[in-house]
């Protein structure tokens, strides 16, 4: 068992097979078990994934379908010490992310000092100038936000990217959750395990905290999604269901005397909050895409003279800008005047010609994205790339330099997978989930941890074949 384990940092056993103090106890736990029942169990959890529907759609694929996205079994365990330096990390980080969106809004004060060049945001798709002069309620752009964190050593956290747009997500986090505690409820007695269960109850008390000038009385809160079709349209229902709010789609909304308002049994009732799964340009067809049929005629309007809070607030995505990412360590010492806790993974820009120059020279040893891709689409992994692909890729990159940013190939930590042959690492990241209100930060303990399934991958994404695990983080 111990030879698979010391080429990369195994959070699990040390260079030499040993155990790590984390999870010191679950191996042992788990070394009393028989594995053909754990075997069984693993099987159920797919029987219960398949059960509650928690599925996910590829897209650009002919025979696109819904599929169980993989769970795997063996946690991925967090110790209080190391999550605090987390939480402390993830907290400046997103409060800097906040005040940046302010500031880009407004008066660009980070612009006019130097430190960040005005072409990333005039010339960005991302940067709406619907959104200038406008605070949002409360002044939170980014209510939800999903970090995605990949780890290299015992203490070396690295922020891999910002989801501020619409992360998804953490539906995953807590099904995973609810199916370990149904396959093993006594490990969750003997080991003293972080709960996440009350997420949905801390998303709906954060949304609250934001409504608009116009709200009276308790906060209505809806999650608009573009449909049954969509890839996360799961995790809109489950999300609404556990807030006890309303799914919406554009069909059911309408502006009625200054208000967004969703269609009932008792009439149309003007909405508070509206948690959108949209994105900006589909959002309103009189101010951005005029095709779209998914969002909602007028809410712009709406929404700027007080009428509404839109979750997260359009033109966040800007914060998650591949490009703008490249600058965050200095966002974030800029806003908050301190040294940040979690460092970013280092970048190229290619849209540099030095930089352009390099990547080119190396591309088959970096990591190269585009700047507003997700979902492990779009990119170019050198090392695990053929050579045509790589020349391929090439001549997209000198078509378009601008629309991409390379990395090195990061050494991630693994965690191991539950195997016929036993447990075999496997790399992994993690996206913790991150609620902003106007009293503070909240970050749930644990969030969600993808895997790549296959042997040597790193590709985590469940679209490119990864799976994910359930994250405890242990307390004090």
């Amino acid at each position: 068992m111990t030879a698979d384990f010391g080429q990369n940092y195994d959070e699990m056993f040390d260079g030499q097979g040993d155990v790590r103090p984390a999870y010191a106890d679950y191996l042992n736990w788990y070394n009393q078990q028989d594995k053909n029942w754990l075997r069984k169990q693993g099987n159920k959890a797919e029987t219960f994934f398949r059960r509650t529907g928690i599925t996910f759609n590829v897209y650009g694929e002919d025979d696109a379908e819904e599929r169980l996205i993989p769970f795997d079994m063996i946690p991925r365990i967090i110790t209080a010490p190391e999550w605090r330096k987390l939480s402390r990390g993830i907290e400046q980080r997103v409060k800097a992310l906040n005040a940046f969106l302010h500031d880009i809004y407004h008066r660009q004060e980070i612009i006019r000092s130097g430190r960040l060049p005005v072409d990333l945001v005039s010339n960005n798709d991302a940067f709406l100038p619907e959104m200038v002069g406008f605070t949002p309620p409360g002044g939170v752009y980014t209510h939800i936000v999903g970090v995605d964190l990949v780890r290299t050593g015992p203490d070396e956290f690295l922020v891999l990217e910002d989801n501020a747009r619409t992360p998804s997500g953490v539906s995953y986090m807590l099904e995973n959750r609810e199916t370990m505690m149904a396959m093993f409820p006594g490990l969750f007695t003997q080991l003293p395990i972080c709960p996440v269960h009350d997420y949905p109850r801390r998303l709906s008390r954060s949304l609250s905290a934001c409504v608009p000038m116009a709200a009276k009385g308790r906060a209505v809160i809806a999650v608009l999604t573009p449909g049954i079709h969509n890839s996360a349209y799961f995790e809109h229902a489950f999300l609404a269901d556990q807030m006890a709010a309303e799914l919406v789609e554009a069909s059911d909304l309408r502006v009625i005397d200054g208000r967004v308002a969703m269609r009932t049994t008792q009439g149309y009732q003007p909405i508070d909050v509206l948690y959108r799964r949209v994105d900006d340009d589909y959002l309103d067809p009189l101010s951005f895409n005029p095709q779209s049929l998914l969002g909602v005629p007028g809410i712009m309007d709406v929404y700027r003279a007080g009428g509404i809070t839109i979750a997260n607030a359009p033109g966040a995505g800007l914060a998650d800008d591949k490009a703008i990412y490249s600058f965050m360590e200095e966002i974030v010492q800029f806003y908050t005047g301190e040294q940040p806790i979690l460092k970013n993974v280092p970048t190229w820009r290619c849209a540099e010609p030095d930089a352009l120059a390099y990547v080119l020279d190396n591309l088959a040893d970096l990591v190269v994205k585009e700047v507003h891709g997700s979902g492990g689409y779009g990119m170019l992994i050198g090392p695990t790339a053929s050579k045509r692909e790589i020349e391929r890729f090439e001549k997209k990159l000198r078509a378009r330099p601008s629309n991409y940013i390379a990395q090195p190939t990061l050494s991630l930590s693994t965690v191991p997978i539950f195997t016929k042959a036993g447990l075999a690492p496997r790399h992994v990241d993690l996206r913790p989930f991150v609620l902003v209100s106007p009293s503070g930060v909240d970050v749930t303990p644990g969030g969600l941890t993808r895997v790549a399934l296959k042997r040597g991958s790193l590709v985590v994404n469940s679209s490119q074949g990864g799976g994910t695990k359930d994250s405890w983080v242990l307390e004090d």
